[in-house]
Formats: C-alpha cells, structure tokens, sequence
C-alpha cells in the first residue's frame, strides 16, 4: 500500500470542519454512504448537502487505529465534535469507522459509521 490512510483521514476532517464541500467531493467515492447513529443512512449528495444547515465548531480524533490492506483500509477511530446545526449547539462523542478504497484516480472514502459513546466528565 503507498497511501498514507492517516493524511486522508485527517484531510477528510479538515474538509469536514472548514465545510470544504469542494474537497469533500474529490475525497468521498461515488457510492459513499454514510450510517449513523440510528441507523440512518446518507449517500455522498446528501453528506454534502447537510453543510447547508450544519458546522463543526470543532472537530478532534483521538484514539485513530489503521487496519491497511492491498486496495482498502480501515480507520476506527474516537471523534468528539461541537456543531451547529439549524442554529442549535450540540456537542457528540462518538466511535467512528472509516473504510477507504484505491479507485482510478486515487483513494475514496467509501463509507463511515457513527456509535454515539456516552456522555464523559469534561
């Protein structure tokens, strides 16, 4: 593998923080889907959509763990994010899984997986 899963994890959250909708695009696979924390699910055009109503304040990965395999890795990681969303504040720390796939023209982000953790003292 001669990719470096961890830039691509830290520049999808860097697109994600900034709203970058434009480097999400060039990040996210075509058939992205995202699964959240009840089960809904998100394609690439929805992911990108929700910007218009929806921003990370701040946005941290801790805990980030690698499984690479030949054209496909896998990134577990923690997130602990505050956002806004339709003008509400919320604040989440969740699990989360990413799985990047080596496609024509470079690695994509094919899917991603939130499981809410429970609230931590601060």
């Amino acid at each position: 593998m001669n990719v470096d899963v961890y830039a691509l994890h830290r520049a999808f959250v860097q697109a994600e923080l900034r709203a970058d909708t434009g480097a999400l695009r060039e990040l996210l696979a075509e058939d992205f889907r995202s699964i959240g924390d009840q089960g809904y699910v998100l394609d690439k055009a929805q992911w990108i959509a929700k910007f218009a109503d929806f921003a990370y304040t701040a946005l941290d990965s801790s805990d980030v763990e690698v499984s690479a395999y030949d054209r496909a890795a896998v990134v577990r990681y923690v997130q602990r994010s505050r956002s806004v969303w339709q003008g509400q504040a919320m604040a989440l720390t969740s699990r989360a899984s990413q799985i990047w796939v080596a496609q024509p023209g470079g690695w994509r982000l094919a899917g991603l997986q939130f499981s809410s953790l429970p609230d931590q003292p601060a």
